[in-house]
């Protein structure tokens, strides 16, 4: 599933075609996604004016001058194209997206913005904004950990007490927001920190913040900004709007590279895998701790 990096690289290519763009005409080929489409969906959307495109943790927030926001997941394979309405490029031949193609907005501007999600894990919805904290979606979501407010002393307050692994508080949605199962062991790494290590170490007694708490938020902000600026990590689906790979797999210190050396500094440990939590966790167990 894209984590917090890849969808950051989707909104910002979906920016510039939609930004005080109209939906000209919206097509939903479909009824449903992962769940049904609102009934009024292409009514509540068609001639109104974009007027900012955001992210909340792993969703796409589009605000819209009628005081709704639509609320767009990727899923698991959920994909955006863009392209003009006759000359439209595609990264695949278009013969082979068109079956999955489920949502196409026609914009003002002459860009043709397609949702394509051959797993249907996706997901539209349209909220009111002056209602949005209320959303189920999005009301118990943690921090954004590229946010000014994230900083040790808050996830240090939020691992407090916590008997869970380190790395299974940052794959809490509540903890933190955004992060997934590549970039926890990636931050992890990058701070030093063990992912069995237990959560509650990062803070002492009363809930501070002590080293490893600020080694830890400072590894979550570099390793993310990295990952954005690289256009995310592609695995099977993750695709930037212009149909391009992103480039941060070939970045991973550890991720998927079982059976390599360590590419810590002066370490001459192994990275190692195992399943934590029916996920796989890579980490080198000679710096980690």
């Amino acid at each position: 599933m894209p984590e917090l990096p890849e969808v950051e690289t989707v909104r910002r290519g979906l920016a510039p075609a939609m930004e005080g763009a109209k939906f000209k005409k919206v097509e939903a080929r479909r009824g449903d996604l992962r769940w049904p489409l609102p009934k009024d969906f292409v009514q509540r959307l068609q001639g109104q004016k974009v007027e900012g495109l955001g992210r909340r943790a792993k969703y796409l927030t589009v605000d819209l001058a009628s005081g709704d926001v639509l609320l767009m997941h990727l899923g698991m394979s959920g994909s955006f194209r863009v392209g003009g309405d006759d000359t439209a490029s595609y990264h695949h031949a278009r013969s082979k997206l068109t079956k999955h193609d489920h949502v196409v907005f026609h914009m003002s501007n002459g860009k043709l913005v397609t949702f394509n999600d051959p797993r249907r894990f996706g997901m539209m919805k349209l909220v009111t904004r002056a209602k949005i904290d209320e959303e189920p979606l999005l009301r118990a979501i943690g921090p954004e950990p590229l946010g000014n407010e994230f900083d040790a002393t808050m996830l240090a307050k939020a691992c407090a007490g916590k008997k869970t692994s380190l790395k299974a508080a940052l794959l809490d949605q509540r903890v933190v927001a955004g992060i997934g199962n590549i970039y926890a062991c990636e931050a992890l790494h990058l701070a030093h920190l063990s992912p069995k290590r237990q959560a509650s170490t990062i803070a002492d007694r009363k809930g501070a913040p002590n080293e490893r708490a600020k080694a830890l938020v400072d590894a979550i902000r570099a390793v993310l900004k990295d990952a954005i600026a690289a256009g995310g990590s592609s695995l099977r689906d993750h695709r930037r709007a212009d149909g391009s790979l992103g480039d941060f797999q070939h970045n991973w210190r550890v991720y998927d590279r079982e059976g390599k050396p360590c590419p810590a500094r002066g370490c001459k440990g192994t990275v190692k895998r195992f399943t934590q939590n029916g996920r796989s966790t890579f980490w080198c167990p000679a710096c980690q701790k």
